[in-house]
């Protein structure tokens, strides 16, 4: 009995292998094109979300400090409250922040420094002492933000105009405008914020006066809106 040979063999010939391999090298090439443009945008854009998280943080953290600052005079002869004010940086008393910290007050710095990557805004603080502020030995650093970011702070009082230092003033400032700019572009960006100080007079002072001068709440309010008449470079 005599068997028929198959007509067609099994599996693929040579010119279809060779054609699957052609198609897959080109699905291969087109992926990783696709990828090398796509993978850079993903990695900007990623890098772009955490620096202005980090941004935002730090400007959470500077305006809590500043919020806080308490109505303090260096000595009890002294006229001026322990408040100094530059555009480049900032020496304020507040209570104490941290588990350590206690009931007492502390002296907080905030201001520019040099680092290994450039200029970096730093926040240092000392335990409350009557005297110079100036001449404490303020320690514990805190990074609050690196190149190529810079701060700049200005200061209104009650008259709600903007100028760029508060110092030797016998009170608080009502607001503090604190301008974040990148140094590639002088353009201020649009995080930046302004930080209301809860307490700009001693308590016995806020009414004791017979006019309606007691409204501070409307004042405060009030020169959250003074932005828009703030100087252009402060803006």
């Amino acid at each position: 009995m005599s068997t028929r040979p198959n007509s067609a063999q099994s599996g693929f010939t040579l010119i279809e292998a060779l054609v699957a391999m052609a198609l897959m090298g080109l699905l291969v090439s087109t992926l990783l094109a696709i990828t090398s443009q796509w993978l850079p945008n993903w990695d900007r854009g990623l890098h772009r979300i955490q620096r202005s998280e980090s941004v935002s943080v730090a400007l959470d953290r500077i305006s809590a400090d500043i919020a806080a600052s308490e109505f303090i005079r260096p000595d009890g002869q002294a006229k001026s409250v322990l408040f100094d004010g530059s555009d480049t940086s900032i020496i304020l008393a507040r209570i104490s922040l941290g588990p350590n910290g206690g009931r007492g007050l502390d002296m907080v710095r905030i201001a520019e420094t040099g680092d290994g990557d450039g200029v970096a805004l730093a926040r240092t603080r000392a335990t409350f002492a009557p005297g110079d502020a100036s001449s404490r030995n303020f320690g514990d650093p805190v990074v609050l933000l690196q190149a190529p970011y810079r701060v700049s702070f200005a200061y209104a009082g009650a008259d709600r105009m903007w100028k760029p230092s508060w110092r030797n003033a016998e009170r608080l400032p009502v607001a503090v405008l604190v301008t974040v700019r990148d140094a590639q572009s002088p353009s201020a960006l649009s995080i930046s914020r302004i930080a209301v100080i809860h307490v700009s007079a001693p308590a016995d002072s806020v009414c004791s006066s017979a006019d309606n001068n007691c409204d501070k709440q409307a004042l405060l309010t009030d020169v959250t809106t003074a932005r828009a008449s703030a100087p252009a470079e402060q803006r």
